[in-house]
């Protein structure tokens, strides 16, 4: 598994000239990088990955409020597997004037081993979702030290898709309904080009 943090660094810079073009280098090279190590996409297949042009309006700083219910929650996945959450907390943003909230999550299994120990995680769906983006959903990762007095930059430019969006075989997180955008992010990862087998 390979995470995907924020750089958010970049995501800070109000929108001027040479700042948002420092940024939306910061992105394409996310995205050389994330094409370049797919681990499931390879060789000259690779070339069928793809994204929405990278877009500044889609990195947003949202509020983190704590979860209080630490109580076990179980994802359903694509395989009709589950698997263990934790619930870690709420984040609320606004896309075009209009009001969002995600939850994230923290996988229990993740949790105990060393090198995801500060994972968290947000599957997510949008209205593009099944259109012009995976129908399964995309996935946002952070690590806990993204969280800064109260707040989480989201970057949408690097949501991208679950393995199952390239082939069988993975248990793919489900988003649940409570993270069902309302509104289309046109950034991030896009559905695939090439059926994969």
């Amino acid at each position: 598994m390979k995470l995907h943090p924020v750089m958010l660094f970049f995501c800070c810079w109000p929108l001027t000239a040479r700042p948002q073009d420092a940024y939306l280098d910061s992105i394409k090279a996310f995205q050389k990088n994330y094409v370049d190590t797919h681990e499931v996409v390879l060789g000259p297949d690779r070339q069928y990955l793809s994204f929405y042009p990278a877009d500044q309006l889609f990195c947003v700083e949202a509020t983190f409020e704590k979860a209080q219910d630490t109580t076990e929650y179980t994802m359903s996945t694509s395989s009709g597997k589950v698997k263990r959450y934790l619930k870690y907390g709420l984040v609320r943003f606004r896309i075009h004037d209009t009001a969002q909230q995600l939850t994230v999550y923290q996988s229990i299994d993740l949790m105990k081993q060393e090198k995801y120990r500060d994972y968290l995680f947000i599957p997510f769906g949008d209205a593009t979702s099944g259109f012009t983006s995976y129908g399964g959903g995309r996935y946002l990762d952070f690590v806990m030290g993204d969280i800064r007095r109260g707040h989480l930059l989201i970057d949408f430019n690097k949501a991208y898709n679950p393995y199952c969006a390239y082939t069988t075989g993975y248990n793919c997180p489900i988003p649940p309904v409570e993270n069902i955008l309302t509104v289309a992010i046109d950034a991030g990862e896009k559905n695939y080009g090439k059926p994969y087998h």
